[in-house]
């Protein structure tokens, strides 16, 4: 008769066998291949954990160590706990657990997502048991691979993909084969549309100019267009005549007007452009130049960093460096081989970090495309160290394991590109720069990766890594252009049928077939139209010389998912905004509307002295209200209670579009000003009215309503002993109580040519066309100020030769400048000495108190 202990070990046998039989199988359903498909050349691609990268977000760890994209969180526990137990684990690993934040609705945000408490119906509770039978199936067919979109209208779950078959690679070449098709005439149909479009303006400007009558004239920067023009013209000749031996002058289109701080800046590349995708080349048109680092996310994409450098001081790291590192974040120390590699220069000159990201259907090019007057060129001659970032999957997508033919490489949407890319590309620069912070500059939805990264139930502690968030037009709610037709229709399509439309790889793929096909021109004309048409922009304040450059960044390849993030039924177009359902929205409709009647109570009545027009003047809307009468204090402050962040959050600047159709800037100032944010602070923010949503980046005078505040918000939110350190940006005040650098107001220009005129231009009518006053004497500037409009310029054309352009000094809209004057009156416009700060009763650590938003202001009619 056996013995007791032998039985034991055979049943504990048993039990380990089956351990490791389930263990295999599990990491068999979520490995690259199957094991029996495994040769040397695809190495160990077998799951061996599940690595939890956010609650949320856990990924695949395979057995050689690299990385496959995110998995649902359930295939992901058992994963794990199988490993556990099977290694003896006397306490099974649990999943990370985050913030849980909830909303006005109900609606629960974090680990645990859930439908609003007695809301659940009966179609969700049939789903989730029909999602528990999926997760039970080893080889479920790819249609019952994709989810149903009922956990989180935020942010759905993505589709599962498990390693390829025969079958699945069948359905899959019939789904590109079908949404090839079908997107096809989805693109045509908006070609069409934006050919009618055309039509109607293309006839009246023949007509006109039939008539002898130039509309282009009426542009607001008509005058410095033709300018620079000429400028670029006359600079491309000379250069080709240098290059043929013919001549050894300078180029006329170089213009050193003040001296840099690191020598002058030689261009090594000119003549025409041939509209090229290659950041460097146009960097080295302006005498900078670039390279590129590879990095790997914590999923496994391989994605682009590109660093902008002056080439006459800055030691390039060998080609080794510029290699992908490993997955993991923020691993680095300053022991590690790598650390501060870019990092140069001795301490005084060091220039501080900034990290860019570009938006929607974009890439990095988008911030270099327009010469001198490049935010990202103007930057890096201001003397920062510039980064710019290419989100997955730009123009080339690449995967340490996946082809971007396997649909798992496109299961993603905003929030992997926040709480993966924009971490990533965050530790890659602090490494190699060896800081501990960064600056970070975003445009439209890389601010929405930003915004989603770090909700207090993502990824929050990034914050701790980021100096200043500078959002440009901020992409956080949806603007009026999102109720238009095409969108609607968008937002009538279920899930699978989108799929079907749109496949389940890249969206619409022909796009980039287009770009690499058609001519330089041709591309970039159609390019603007189509744009254009969708997103009702215009190139109304662009150097239109330079327009086709533009758009040669544009599109890249996105995922058809998250295409369907930003346009399905179910997320941001339907809930028109990225962190809050539609029904938070509404409550905080109603809050406000009940906030603004209270105000109006409390000072538009008890001041009836004010005028009407000085009423409209006043943004009740955005009003930082902190009175104790006032409504939503008398709710006891409850409003901090659902807010998005916690105090990770770095200070934050915004600009917004004043004419942005495409997104409401406008309400998330009103969001942070009504106290919904308390943990937010808010060191900038300024309404560019007239502004549509790219004028951010590309507009003519963008450098002199963006750019230099940008320049100079970035250097003040420096931490003290990081400035100490670094060089002061030209045009900044000198750290601590020193002054401006002498001669330093501006970088140096080469083929922009009109940043000094800009300096003094505003939008203006010529006299001849009916505008008033002319040319910026004295007395047409009283009488400007006198009318409370804008200076307007007379404008003369001398034969043939270029047209001369006089001009008043720049006004802005009223009240677009409103909060710097207050600035100035409260804190001053230059450094203060220590004996005037004691003087005044301020006090200042570092550059923080320039900033100071604990005071709220007073009486909106004050």
């Amino acid at each position: 008769m056996p013995h007791f202990e032998e039985i034991g070990n055979k049943a504990r046998g048993r039990h380990i066998q089956e351990l490791a039989s389930a263990f295999a199988e599990q990491g068999q359903r979520l490995a690259q291949y199957k094991r029996i498909e495994e040769d040397d050349e695809t190495g160990a691609t077998q799951a061996v954990e599940a690595k939890f990268v956010t609650p949320l977000d856990p990924v695949v760890v395979t057995a050689d160590g690299r990385r496959l994209p995110s998995v649902p969180v359930d295939e992901a526990r058992k994963l794990n706990a199988l490993r556990d137990e099977l290694d003896g684990r006397e306490t099974p690993r649990s999943p990370p657990r985050s913030a849980v934040r909830v909303g006005k609705d109900g609606m629960v945000h974090g680990a645990r997502l859930q439908s609003p408490p007695g809301t659940r119906t009966l179609d969700e509770k049939l789903d989730e048991q029909q999602d528990e039978k999926q997760a039970e199936m080893s080889d479920a067919p790819l249609r019952e691979a994709v989810p149903l979109s009922r956990t989180n209208p935020l942010f759905p779950p993505l589709p599962m993909y498990g390693p390829p078959t025969t079958l699945r690679t069948v359905q899959c070449w019939f789904f590109r084969a079908i949404s090839s098709v079908l997107s096809l005439y989805f693109l045509l149909a908006i070609v069409i549309g934006a050919i009618s479009a055309a039509i109607p303006r293309t006839l009246k400007y023949m007509r006109q100019r039939a008539l002898l009558d130039n509309p282009t004239k009426r542009r607001p920067f008509y005058q410095e267009e033709v300018k620079r023009a000429q400028e670029r013209k006359t600079a491309q000749r000379e250069w080709v005549q240098q290059q043929k031996g013919k001549g050894t002058q300078t180029p006329s289109g170089e213009k050193a007007t003040a001296e840099p701080q690191d020598g002058e800046f030689v261009p090594t590349e000119g003549g025409p452009d041939p509209l090229c995708v290659d950041v460097a080349y146009y960097a080295r048109r302006v005498g900078l130049d670039a390279e590129t680092f590879d990095v790997q996310t914590e999923d496994g994409f391989i994605i682009e960093l590109i660093h902008l450098f002056n080439p006459r001081e800055y030691r390039k790291p060998p080609p080794k460096s510029h290699e992908m590192d490993g997955p993991d974040n923020f691993v680095s120390s300053p022991h590690d081989p790598g650390f501060a590699e870019c990092d140069t220069l001795p301490d005084g000159q060091k220039k501080y970090p900034v990290l860019m990201m570009h938006g929607l259907l974009q890439s990095a090019g988008a911030y270099c495309c327009t010469d001198d007057d490049s935010l990202a060129f103007y930057l890096a001659k201001s003397g920062y160290d510039v980064w710019l970032g290419n989100s997955r999957c730009g123009f080339a997508p690449r995967h340490t394991l996946l082809h971007p033919s396997d649909p798992r490489m496109w299961a993603w949407n905003i929030r992997q590109m926040g709480v993966m890319d924009l971490a990533a590309f965050i530790s890659r620069v602090l490494a190699v720069t060896g800081f501990p912070q960064l600056a970070l500059v975003a445009h439209s939805q890389g601010t929405t990766q930003t915004f989603v990264a770090l909700a207090k139930e993502q990824r929050p502690d990034l914050g701790a890594k980021i100096s200043v968030f500078c959002a440009l037009a901020p992409a956080a709610y949806a603007g009026p252009l999102i109720g238009k037709i095409y969108f609607k229709l968008m937002r009538l399509v279920t899930p699978a049928i989108f799929r079907l439309i749109f496949g389940i790889h890249a969206f619409i793929p022909l796009m980039l077939t287009a770009h690499a096909v058609l001519p330089g021109k041709a591309y970039s004309w159609m390019g603007y139209h189509v744009f254009s048409f969708l997103f009702s922009w215009s190139d109304t304040r662009w150097d239109t010389g330079l327009r086709d450059r533009m758009f040669q960044w544009a599109p890249t390849a996105v995922s058809a998912e998250s295409m369907r993030w930003w346009l399905g039924r179910e997320c941001f177009a339907r809930q028109k905004c990225i962190l809050a359902t539609r029904e938070e929205g509404a409550l905080e409709d109603k809050e406000d509307e009940e906030d603004d009647e209270v105000i109006r109570r409390l000072y538009v009545d008890r001041e009836p002295h004010v005028t009407e027009r000085r009423k409209l003047q006043r943004n009740l809307t955005s009003f930082h209200c902190a009175a104790p009468a006032h409504l939503h204090c008398e709710r006891g402050g409850r409003r901090g209670e659902f807010a998005w962040y916690d105090a990770q959050f770095p200070p934050l600047a915004l600009w917004v579009c004043g004419a942005d159709d495409l997104v409401d800037g406008r309400r998330l100032l009103r969001r942070f000003d009504r106290g919904r944010e308390p943990h937010v602070r808010i060191v900038h923010q300024k309404i560019i009215e007239g502004y549509e949503h790219l004028d951010v980046i590309w507009a003519m005078d963008a450098i002199e309503k963006v750019g230099k505040e940008v320049r100079e918000v970035i250097w003040r939110t420096v931490d003290e002993g990081r400035q100490g350190i670094c060089r002061v940006p030209v045009g900044c005040r000198g750290r601590l109580e020193e002054e401006t650098p002498e001669g330093g107001g501006d970088v140096p220009m080469m083929h922009s040519g009109g940043r000094l005129r800009m300096a003094s231009l505003s939008e203006q009518r010529p006299a001849w066309l009916g505008g008033g006053g002319g040319g910026g004497g004295e007395d047409g500037g009283a009488a400007d100020a006198a009318d409370g409009g804008v200076g307007m310029d007379g404008i003369e054309e001398d034969g043939g030769a270029a047209p001369s352009t006089q001009t008043d000094a720049s006004k802005e809209k009223a009240g677009e400048h409103d909060h710097l004057c207050e600035e100035e009156e409260r804190f001053g416009r230059g450094a203060e000495t220590t004996e005037e700060r004691k003087r005044t009763g301020r006090q200042r650590a570092g550059s923080e108190a320039l900033f100071t938003d604990v005071q709220e202001k007073g009486n909106p009619l004050g």
